[in-house]
C-alpha cells in the first residue's frame, strides 16, 4: 500500500529532560506539551535513598546531570531541562545556576531547572508574596522556603505531607487540602512543588476556588523549556499559560469587592425556589470528587482504598501545617 499521501510524519522539535530516578509522571509532563515538540526523557543512576536534603544533593551532582545530557545530545534536543524542585533548589540560587551551566557545558545548549523554571514564572505573573504546597518533610520545606527568600520571595503560608517515598501517588484530594491551608497572609500566588506530584488537572480548579494564580513544578518547567525554543505550552485555564486566565479567576477579588454582583451565578444556573428552603436540594459535590472524576465511594468502601501503605505521615490525615511557626506534631 503506497502511504505516500500522508506526507508525514512531521519535523519534530525536542525537548531533553532530565529526572530523578523515582520519576513517575512522564505522561503529566507530555499533557503541557504541543504536537509539534517531543520530550527525551533520561533519569539519574539509582540511589537507595529515601527523599530528603541527602537525595536532593545526590541526584543533583553535576556529573551526573553533564552524563544524563550527554546521552540526550544523541537526539539532538534544543534545550535540556532538569526536571526535580529539591534537586535544584537544595544548593541556593548560586547552586542552581551552577547546574544551569554544568549541563549547558555538557551539552551545549539552553539548560535550565525546574526551581530556576519557578523564579521565571513567578515573575512573568507578578508575584512576589507566595503559599507553598509540598509532598516533602519539614527540612526539605525549610530549604524551599530559603530558596525563595534568598531570590526575594515571601511565604506566606505553607502546608507539606512529610513523606520520603511514593509521593506520585498522592491523591488530589489532599493537594487540595493542603491548598486551602497554606493560602494565608494574602499571597499573589500558589506554589506545588515536587515534579513526582501529580497536579495537571487540579491547577483550573484551584484557582477557580482560591481566586489566584496556581504554579507547579511540571507545569512551570515544560512551560519555561517551551518558551526557550519558542513554542508555547498547552493545557486548560491556567493564567501562567494564558495571559486571559490572570483576568479571570486571578483577578476576581479585586473585582467581586468593586461589583458585589459579580459574584453571583446567572440565573439559569441557580436552583429553584422551592428547592433552596430544603439545604440538602442542593448541596455541594465534595471537591475531590469532582476534581478526580469519579462518583463518591459506597457507604462499604474506605476513601483511603488503593493508597500505598508505606506513604509515610499525612497521607489521609491532612497536611502538616507551618505557616505560624511549626507543624503540627507528625
Amino acid at each position: 500500500m503506497d502511504v505516500s499521501f500522508l506526507g508525514g510524519p512531521q519535523p519534530q522539535r525536542g525537548v531533553g529532560v532530565v529526572a530523578p530516578f523515582d520519576f513517575a509522571l512522564d505522561r503529566e509532563l507530555w499533557r503541557w506539551v504541543p504536537d509539534e515538540v517531543s520530550l527525551h526523557l533520561t533519569r539519574t543512576p539509582f540511589v537507595p535513598v529515601e527523599v530528603s536534603l541527602d537525595l536532593a544533593r545526590l541526584v543533583s551532582e553535576h556529573e551526573t546531570l553533564q552524563d544524563a545530557v550527554r546521552a540526550l545530545s544523541a537526539v539532538a534536543p534544543e534545550v535540556a531541562a532538569y526536571a526535580c524542585t529539591s534537586g535544584s533548589f537544595v544548593g541556593g540560587v548560586a547552586g542552581e545556576r551552577a547546574m544551569c551551566a554544568a549541563m549547558t557545558q555538557a551539552g551545549e545548549l539552553p539548560a535550565l531547572t525546574t526551581s530556576g523554571a519557578l523564579l521565571e514564572a513567578l515573575r512573568e505573573i507578578g508575584a512576589r508574596r507566595v503559599a507553598v504546597v509540598t509532598p516533602y518533610t519539614r527540612s526539605v520545606t525549610d530549604s524551599l522556603e530559603e530558596y525563595l527568600g534568598e531570590a526575594g520571595i515571601t511565604v506566606t503560608g505553607r502546608a507539606y505531607l512529610g513523606l520520603t517515598r511514593h509521593i506520585w501517588k498522592v491523591p488530589y484530594r489532599d493537594v487540595v487540602d493542603m491548598a486551602r491551608e497554606a493560602v494565608v497572609g494574602s499571597p499573589d500566588a500558589l506554589f506545588i512543588s515536587c515534579t513526582n506530584l501529580p497536579t495537571y488537572d487540579v491547577i483550573p480548579q484551584l484557582e477557580a476556588e482560591l481566586r489566584m494564580p496556581v504554579l507547579s513544578a511540571n507545569q512551570v518547567t515544560v512551560w519555561a523549556a517551551l518558551r526557550q525554543i519558542g513554542a508555547q505550552a498547552v493545557g486548560p485555564y491556567q493564567a501562567l499559560l494564558d495571559p486571559a486566565a490572570r483576568r479571570g479567576p486571578a483577578g476576581m477579588a479585586s473585582s467581586m469587592v468593586a461589583d458585589p454582583m459579580a459574584s453571583m451565578p446567572p440565573m439559569a444556573s441557580m436552583p429553584p425556589m422551592s428547592s433552596m428552603a430544603d439545604p440538602a436540594a442542593h448541596a455541594e459535590p465534595e471537591p475531590e470528587a469532582a476534581l478526580a472524576g469519579a462518583a463518591s465511594p459506597g457507604p462499604d468502601v474506605d476513601p483511603a482504598d488503593g493508597l500505598d501503605p508505606g506513604f509515610g505521615p499525612g497521607i489521609g490525615e491532612g497536611p502538616f501545617l507551618d505557616d505560624s511557626g511549626g507543624p503540627s506534631a507528625m
